[in-house]
């Protein structure tokens, strides 16, 4: 039962990942048009229990897109400087769609290993109470 245990453990940490992934490209989309807004970004790590890897996975530490902010002209916007512009965020809205789509099939396919592997510990049970 420890390899069913295991693969759940594994395909849990997939979608716990996969979340907090969700959540940072919602906040980016979110803040899209917010003057100064940096992109976040973050990567996953193999998490290990005791001295050996699992296969689980873990969100690292979240991070900041570097890139220089975007320099938008409107003379009228409260936070633009004497030539006009201000500035931007990071954030590419073609990127975060991207993103998003990636990490909703990657989290789909870890729901569907769950379901699969719960399945099949179902029916291993069946089989031992014949």
């Amino acid at each position: 039962m420890s390899d069913f245990s295991n693969a759940l453990s594994v395909s849990a940490s997939g979608l716990k990942a996969q979340a907090q992934r969700l959540v940072h490209v919602s906040e980016n989309i979110a803040n899209a048009d917010t003057p100064g807004y940096r992109r976040k970004t973050v990567s996953f790590e193999t998490a290990f229990a005791g001295s050996e890897g699992t296969g689980a996975v873990e969100v690292s530490r979240v991070n900041l897109d570097r890139r220089e902010l975007q320099k938008i002209y409107d003379p009228s916007h409260p936070l633009a400087d004497e030539t006009g512009h201000y500035q931007g965020s990071t954030v590419d809205l073609m990127i975060e769609i991207a993103d998003a789509r990636e990490a909703q099939r990657s989290y789909e396919a870890n729901l569907k290993m769950f379901d699969q592997v719960r399945q099949m510990s179902a029916g291993l049970m069946d089989l031992l109470r014949r």
